[in-house]
């Protein structure tokens, strides 16, 4: 019996991949100057969130953040979040005039930017533009 409950238990954590160990999601991070360079530099697929706590906007585009992250395609995506509120100076940096905009890099080239975009299948795009150089 005992047994049976493990390999159950085992199969379930199977079927829910990432689950156990939290491979291929993709964690979010605060933004930081190091960071950002560092992944730039290897290339790397970036995502800068810029965002307030109080915005609408940023709440609904969190959920689909969050999915196209989970996606198997998108493990080596690097989620950076930007304090509108504050970040202000790394807000100016980037050339962000509100909160709620996305922008999207294949290490150091801007392949895509969106401001106030809710739209799933537009994120995705977004997103998808960091696939190629």
């Amino acid at each position: 019996m005992q047994r049976r409950r493990f390999l159950m238990f085992a199969l379930a954590l199977s079927l829910a991949p990432g689950m156990a160990t939290g491979a291929g999601a993709v964690e979010r991070k605060a933004f930081d100057q190091a960071s950002f360079q560092a992944a730039q530099q290897r290339g790397a697929r970036i995502l800068v969130d810029i965002s307030a706590t109080w915005c609408p906007t940023c709440k609904a585009q969190e959920p689909i953040i969050d999915s196209l992250a989970e996606q198997p395609s998108n493990s080596d995506l690097v989620i950076l979040s930007v304090d509108f509120d504050s970040q202000k100076p790394t807000v100016r940096e980037f050339g962000a005039r509100s909160q709620s905009t996305l922008i999207a890099f294949r290490g150091k080239t801007e392949t895509a930017r969106s401001v106030g975009d809710t739209d799933p299948a537009s994120i995705a795009a977004l997103v998808r533009s960091t696939l190629t150089k």
